[in-house]
């Protein structure tokens, strides 16, 4: 059981940290850190204020006593013009009480302007780590969010790249149903002038324009050859003649008897 629930432990803690994780933003961390270091400048601040007001109730109170010493100095002297000697060294005394006063309260004075010095060197050195701190807390922000900025474009190009993946793939099988179809249409055009198959729309033809169109293509076949053996003995004008049809009102000679192919004249 002890290890089952040390491994239970471990798994928590491990999937704790997973969801902080995702949820941690570095740039709403270094804002709260830079937050925390303003408070800590801002109680720096306070503290050299606080040192400042104590240092001056103390001039305050020095100067005060320094004019009571002052006066009794004043009427001690006065007093013992008039002969007064008691007098004169009654004044005297409580001015002694006085300057004791004044020294404890210079030497007081003395230890707060050091701290007071003190603190304003730490308050201005704690100024300058803050805002160097800031720059670069805006550096780093500015950089994560154009890193996170690029991150979603490059998934969304990976996402088009997929639909474009796709795109391609049904492309490709459009051009291939196309090729299909023409070649499908294109046999059928073949069948249809052979007459392998029966055309219904009414435009087909019948056996006489068929043959008609046979011999229209083997008068041409023949033509050709004439042409060509004229060619090969020398070119005379008579084979030229015939092969380009002949003058008009001339016939075209008749084919050999046998050879199956009818008899037709130009006209």
């Amino acid at each position: 059981m002890s290890g089952v629930m040390k491994r239970m432990g471990m798994i928590f803690r491990a999937k704790a940290n997973k969801a902080l994780d995702r949820a941690e933003d570095p740039r709403e961390t270094l804002d709260y850190s830079y937050q925390k270091q303003l408070e800590l400048l801002q109680k720096v601040r306070r503290g050299v204020a606080d040192v400042a007001t104590s240092r001056k109730r103390l001039e305050l109170q020095l100067n005060s006593l320094q004019k009571q010493s002052s006066t009794l100095e004043d009427q001690g002297r006065k007093a013992l013009a008039l002969g007064r000697e008691d007098l004169a060294r009654e004044a005297l005394s409580r001015r002694a009480a006085l300057q004791q006063q004044v020294t404890d309260l210079e030497t007081q004075h003395q230890t707060l302007q050091g701290e007071e010095e003190k603190l304003t060197l730490a308050a201005q050195r704690l100024q300058a780590k803050v805002d160097a701190f800031r720059t670069k807390k805006e550096t780093i922000k500015a950089t994560y969010t154009a890193a996170q900025a690029q991150t979603r474009i490059a998934e969304s190009f990976s996402g088009i790249s997929e639909e474009m993946s796709d795109v391609g793939v049904a492309i490709q099988r459009a051009e291939d149903k196309t090729a299909q179809l023409q070649a499908r249409a294109g046999a059928i055009d073949e069948l249809l002038a052979s007459g392998a198959l029966d055309d219904h729309s009414g435009l087909a033809r019948d056996d006489i324009q068929l043959e008609l169109d046979r011999l229209s293509g083997g008068t041409d076949v023949e033509l050709e050859l004439q042409r060509m053996k004229a060619e090969l003995a020398g070119g005379s004008s008579a084979p030229q003649q015939a092969i380009e049809g002949g003058a008009p009102g001339q016939t075209q000679p008749a084919p050999q008897q046998g050879t199956g192919t009818p008899r037709f004249d130009k006209q």
